[in-house]
């Protein structure tokens, strides 16, 4: 198994991932090629640049949770959580409650991690590279570390447990870890495949099942009364932001490999 990317994984459709059209991104990808020829070694450059990036994002989590606690007392953004959750209840089945509870268990620790292990594995022996292993890893460990700021610095309590559906949750409710942490994962996957899929159909039928999926499971949190409205829609956001991250470092990596390449010939 190897590192080196494969062409393959240097497009998505007609998208070239190594060519950057647009000023900012021209401008991104020089700063990163000055870095790479300071530091010699395009692989320690992506990862300083994801720590610098990791950094500003989870001290991004800190001023989102800031701006989250005004917004509460505020009263504004805050005020639909209420009102949804009142309407979750009333539309609440037996049946439909198991089958919510049992969904949303699989985007929880311990099914996600299995599910996520398995499917990079397969990802990892099916293509004979790395690549799916080491993008996860630096996908999850940003959620994470994301997840648990946020709870943290915030302390939001939960909806009453009178209004949730057992088993109950302990930790703080800002951010949603389901919402975010399925987001990032789900989202890493659907870049990985759409990158290795040739026909259009299959690529827009991934991103489709893929925008389904996150949907459902942050919706499934605030169906069964385990996270306030705004705690899943802040978790979103962030997880956008951790993957837009994540992808763009692997396409300067992407390029750079590329550009070496290139001149070597």
């Amino acid at each position: 198994m190897l590192l080196e990317p494969s062409e393959s994984e240097r497009s998505i459709g007609d998208r070239d991932l190594t060519a950057w059209r647009s000023p900012a991104g021209r401008w991104l990808w020089r700063t990163f090629d000055a870095l790479v020829r300071r530091l010699r070694n395009a692989d320690l450059a992506a990862l300083v640049l994801l720590g610098i990036a990791g950094a500003l994002t989870v001290g991004a989590t800190w001023v989102a949770g800031e701006i989250y606690e005004a917004v509460v007392a505020g009263d504004s953004v805050a005020g639909l959580d209420r009102p949804m959750l009142n309407w979750m209840v009333s539309v609440r089945t037996p049946e439909l409650n198991a089958v919510i509870a049992t969904f949303s268990a699989s985007g929880g620790q311990l099914w996600m991690s299995v599910i996520t292990g398995l499917a990079v594995t397969l990802l990892c022996l099916r293509w004979q590279r790395w690549t799916p292993l080491v993008l996860m890893v630096i996908a999850v460990t940003g959620s994470l570390a994301m997840t648990v700021t946020g709870k943290r610095l915030t302390d939001r309590a939960r909806p009453p447990l009178t209004e949730s559906i057992p088993p109950p949750e302990t930790s703080a409710s800002f951010p949603s870890g389901h919402a975010l942490n399925s987001i990032v994962i789900a989202g890493m996957f659907c870049y990985l495949l759409v990158s290795h899929l040739s026909a259009a159909a299959a690529r827009a039928a991934t991103v489709t099942l893929t925008v389904l999926y996150v949907l459902a499971m942050g919706t499934s949190r605030v169906y069964l009364g385990h996270h306030w409205l705004t705690d899943v829609l802040a978790a979103w956001c962030l997880g956008v932001a951790w993957l837009t991250v994540v992808i763009t470092c692997h396409r300067l990596w992407l390029t750079q490999h590329r550009s070496h390449s290139l001149s070597a010939r």
